[in-house]
């Protein structure tokens, strides 16, 4: 079999109603797979207003809101009609991209049909607790996601350092890699725009801290503002440029009245913004891969990043950005401080973050997880069931 002979269906908790570097990548990756032949089918809560259009046809599953972050939606159950939709698409893949209840009802469906699942992790749901003072939970977290995770065929994480840590884990015998790409054409040097910057109230000299995400709690939004303080309080001469929208942005903002908050940002817009900046600050522990990173590091900056998953496998220490402790506020302003004061150590580690961007193409990183998808195909053909996936 090739590409052209897969038929696969994938399911997502948030395909398109909610912007998101995850669901992003993957309706990269189903355009992907139509350009090269392949049938796709996608089942995922919907909105009247979605974020963006989807790649492919989208199936609406039933979902309700996410108590106290209502923005986003729980599929919860498999519906008949849902059923009925699979049965005549006929995939002879299933993709699960979310540890949710539907996911689940998805996995028994292959399991009980004798088709092999592939698994793609997007974020470390397990350390999201600890935002909202329930760090306590994180074990009970882990060993749900090992038990979801093992009866998969196979999972891919989008970075070695996260592909390593689902080992230590044990939430799968067959780790892979399905890393992320960039659009070259949005985000390179090139993009940097004096006159933007100015008409924002930016100067022109002044060295600017980047942050770009969604605006939630669990990307270490705490951590950045008492680092950015830390500045302040030495008198170290930068300005602050958030870009993103989310629930966290008023406390954001009431954190950070000096910054400058664009709101949501996309395609040249957003690479524009990125190359406006002079470095990236991202403390947040919770990525797999880190695509804004990748996206500041194409546009020539470079990054002072938590050393944790998706960064280490992207942020090379002292070369091409700086690596802080977790939560290590004082080591955070220091490294912030280093490329503030020091522009030729800026430009060095801009220039070889923008070097190692290079090695990131959508179609090569996309063929990838196709492999994947053949290689336990053509294993369930052969009777090789392994060890991470029960027999049906």
């Amino acid at each position: 079999m090739d590409v052209s002979g897969l038929r696969v269906a994938l399911f997502s908790g948030n395909y398109n109603y909610v912007r998101d570097g995850a669901n992003q990548a993957l309706n990269r990756f189903v355009g992907y797979l139509l350009r090269q032949g392949a049938a796709v089918r996608v089942y995922s809560p919907t909105t009247d207003t979605p974020a963006f259009e989807p790649a492919g046809d989208l199936v609406s599953t039933p979902s309700f809101p996410v108590p106290g972050r209502k923005e986003y939606r729980v599929p919860h159950r498999m519906s008949a009609q849902v059923r009925r939709d699979l049965k005549a698409f006929q995939p002879n893949l299933i993709h699960l991209s979310s540890p949710d209840p539907l996911n689940h009802r998805a996995l028994s469906w292959a399991r009980d049909h004798g088709l092999p699942a592939v698994a793609s992790v997007h974020t470390r749901f397990e350390t999201y607790p600890r935002y909202y003072g329930l760090a306590f939970l994180e074990p009970l977290i882990e060993s749900m996601l090992r038990r979801f995770y093992r009866r998969c065929d196979a999972i891919v994480a989008p970075s070695d350092s996260m592909a390593q840590l689902l080992r230590e884990q044990r939430m799968s015998y067959d780790v892979g890699i399905w890393t992320r790409g960039i659009d070259r054409d949005i985000f390179n040097p090139g993009r940097r725009s004096l006159e933007w910057r100015q008409s924002v109230g930016i100067e022109d000299d002044a060295p600017v801290i980047g942050f770009i995400g969604r605006l939630v709690m669990e990307k270490g939004l705490d951590v950045f503002s008492d680092a950015i303080d830390q500045l302040a309080a030495r008198q170290v001469r930068h300005q602050v440029l958030i870009v993103g929208e989310g629930p966290a942005r008023e406390w954001f903002q009431n954190r950070l009245p000096n910054a400058v908050f664009t709101g949501f940002q996309g395609g040249p817009d957003l690479g524009r913004a990125v190359a406006s900046m002079d470095m990236l600050f991202n403390p947040s522990v919770t990525e797999t891969f880190g695509n804004v990173t990748l996206e500041a590091m194409a546009c020539g900056l470079p990054t002072v990043a938590a050393r944790a998953t998706g960064s280490e496998s992207l942020v090379t220490e002292g070369v091409t950005g700086r690596l802080i402790r977790p939560g290590a506020i004082g080591d955070f302003a220091d490294a912030l401080q280093h490329y503030c004061d020091d522009g030729a150590a800026r430009a060095r580690a801009g220039e070889a973050a923008r070097m190692r961007a290079e090695r990131n193409g959508w179609d090569q990183v996309n063929q990838a997880l196709v492999d994947t998808y053949l290689r336990v195909i053509r294993q369930r053909a052969q009777g090789m069931v392994l060890r991470s996936s029960p027999v049906p």
